[in-house]
């Protein structure tokens, strides 16, 4: 949150008991997955909670059902966006400009206004936080955590940054199948095992975003990787692992049960983990990782040989060694949390996956497609490898057709040849514009889609830039054939196109 705007970073409430009982919350940007949980568990906690957002979404709907009102932006062009009169507090999504009306007004009417990770780190202080970060894997592996805890009778609260089958979207006069949501309300006090009667579990994401993850308070956090990313805020790798640090410093020491689990050989742990008094733990393939991991890439089967040397397996649906790692960590986190091997095993073995992380959407005409939310090139490497191992389209004649849209410009300039070496899975790539978003019209000069293409040209890599979304199908319709596979990855909304090619409603259409 801007210096100009009244934070309640230094008086922040952080305190048992957040919110106050019958305070008024207004959240800007509700729909979004952690606000739109973040609303539902102050509303829990006795806040009186509304909210704004864009436009009118299945969320939203799901929100208002629930008896939180909700402005839309579009319904208001005709009046000034106002809070409402009633207001103790505000709470704003990451995507929120400081310019926006509604905290304009805040600032004006003396509102305190705090960040999503502010509000979400003063939830933390009554609750056992449980918090997951890593510069890749956060959402698909808290996802899987929320299911094994729920699995394993624990009872969570969660709170995952993308849509999970597992957490399902109820309301008050839903009709139809329940959508998956990235929301779950677990009990006020842990119902079971060693840790029983102890605050409820808050299960959340740790974005490392603008170093929003220093605002969290976890008892028991997990690192599973740290790379650069985000340069236009850290400058360098260095900042990058310091910020890690900081994190990790913020969990209590291992006297009053705080815990790392932490990348055996991604995650700098050295650096990292210096000087920490909480428990460290890591977790890798390595036979000197703490949590041993093995995974048979054929059988999809992975295997899990704990500190105190108890072994479990379970048989992964998702394809590729970092979905293993993932699963490996959130079965480490259970664990560590008093579940017991077998419900764990048996979760992981039914995990469902999350939307626009590998999700498989459909076929058309002997074409298989995906859509992935990869948007860094580790991220876009290990997916395509992965799905490439997984769904062999040589083995019929096929080829691997990647449509990517890099997401902001200066992460595309600072990693510009690192993306070029991600795609070497690919047998054809197509390249929108990059996806504009935080950056200054400057940064939006200094790099294309061209640039990337060229790159990837330079790579013996079959590349082109193609633009709007529409000339995108228009072109799949005619190079793609049976056999092929068809990935669309990024995390802007370049999703548009697998749904339009394979003819599919939009998620919230």
């Amino acid at each position: 949150m801007p210096t100009e705007l009244k934070s309640a970073q230094a008086t922040s409430p952080t305190i048992a008991g957040f919110p106050t009982p019958g305070a008024h919350a207004f959240l800007v940007g509700i729909g979004g997955c952690g606000m739109s949980g973040l609303a539902q568990l102050l509303s829990a906690r006795g806040a009186n909670v509304a909210g704004s957002d864009i436009a009118s979404t299945h969320v939203t709907d799901a929100l208002a059902a629930g008896n939180l009102p909700i402005i839309f932006e579009r319904d208001s062009r005709d009046h000034p966006l106002a809070l409402p009169e009633e207001c103790d507090l505000v709470i704003a999504s990451a995507a929120i400009a400081p310019d926006h009306p509604l905290l304009l007004d805040a600032q004006t009417r003396g509102v305190t206004t705090m960040t999503y990770a502010e509000a979400l780190g003063a939830c933390m202080v009554s609750a056992t936080g449980v918090a997951l970060a890593g510069t890749h894997g956060k959402s698909t592996t808290c996802a899987m955590l929320a299911h094994v805890l729920t699995t394993a009778h624990l009872d969570p609260t969660v709170i995952v940054g993308a849509t999970s089958p597992h957490l399902p979207q109820t309301s008050s006069n839903s009709t139809g199948p329940a959508r998956g949501s990235g929301f779950r309300l677990g009990a006020p006090a842990i119902p079971a095992g060693p840790l029983a009667d102890a605050p409820g579990l808050l299960v959340a994401e740790a974005c490392e975003y603008n170093r929003s993850f220093h605002n969290l308070r976890p008892r028991i956090a997990s690192i599973s990787v740290v790379e650069a990313d985000h340069l236009d805020v850290y400058g360098a790798v260095d900042a990058v692992i310091e910020a890690f640090h900081e994190f990790a410093r913020l969990l209590p020491p291992q006297s009053q049960s705080g815990k790392l689990l932490i990348g055996h050989d991604s995650a700098h742990r050295r650096e990292v983990t210096a000087g920490l008094e909480c428990a460290v733990e890591t977790v890798g393939f390595a036979p000197s990782a703490d949590w041993r991991v093995e995974y048979d890439t054929d059988a999809r089967l992975v295997s899990l040989t704990t500190p105190d040397e108890r072994a479990l397996s379970w048989t992964l649906t998702l394809p590729g060694e970092h979905n293993a790692l993932n699963s490996a960590f959130a079965a480490s986190l259970a664990l560590s949390l008093g579940a017991e091997p077998e419900p764990v095993s048996h979760a992981l073995s039914t995990f469902q996956g999350v939307d626009r992380r590998t999700q498989k959407l459909g076929m058309r005409d002997g074409v298989t497609v995906y859509d992935d939310y990869g948007h860094h090139p580790t991220e876009i490497e290990a997916t395509l490898r992965a799905l490439r191992q997984f769904e062999k389209p040589e083995s019929r004649d096929g080829r691997l057709i990647c449509v990517f849209q890099p997401h902001q410009h200066s992460r595309t300039r600072f990693l510009l040849e690192e993306f070029a070496q991600s795609f070497s899975q690919a047998d054809i790539v197509i390249v929108p514009h990059i996806y504009f978003v935080r950056d200054s019209e400057i940064e939006k000069t200094k790099v294309s889609a061209a640039d990337l293409v060229d790159r990837l040209r330079s790579r013996s890599v079959r590349a082109m830039h193609l633009y709007p979304f529409e000339a995108i199908v228009e072109q799949l319709e005619t190079i793609c054939r049976p056999g092929d596979l068809l990935v669309v990855m990024g995390a802007g909304p370049v999703w548009k196109v697998a749904y339009e090619y394979l003819h599919l409603k939009a998620p919230d259409a």
